[in-house]
């Protein structure tokens, strides 16, 4: 049973005042307050931590790609190298291969 505002209501051998559960209601607001407080600055750290590992997988990978970059250049460098000292060593094989691409190209494109 209810009672007006100020006076009491049993319930059972317990005795509840309106201003115990004013009271209670405050408190109850103060928690929430506390927690939704807590929560932002979670969300907050949160953030900022996924921020900073994004961040650092950013650079992880563009240091990778640029090793992987310096990689292919010097392979490429070394096939340049390769085919260098082939062209010099056999000139005229060289130059039959060259045609023989070539015509095989030409023969491709009419197509």
């Amino acid at each position: 049973m209810a009672a007006a505002a100020g006076k009491s209501t049993r319930n059972g051998n317990d005795t509840v005042t309106t201003s115990d559960i004013e009271a209670d209601i405050r408190q109850l607001r103060a928690d929430i307050a506390k927690l939704t407080e807590q929560l932002a600055t979670t969300g907050e750290h949160s953030y900022g931590a996924a921020r900073r590992a994004a961040k650092e997988g950013v650079d992880q990978l563009r240091a990778q790609g640029e090793a992987t970059i310096e990689s292919l250049r010097g392979n490429a460098k070394d096939i340049e190298d390769q085919i260098t000292a082939a062209v010099r060593e056999k000139p005229v094989t060289s130059l039959a291969i060259a045609a023989g691409v070539g015509f095989l190209f030409a023969l491709l494109s009419r197509r």
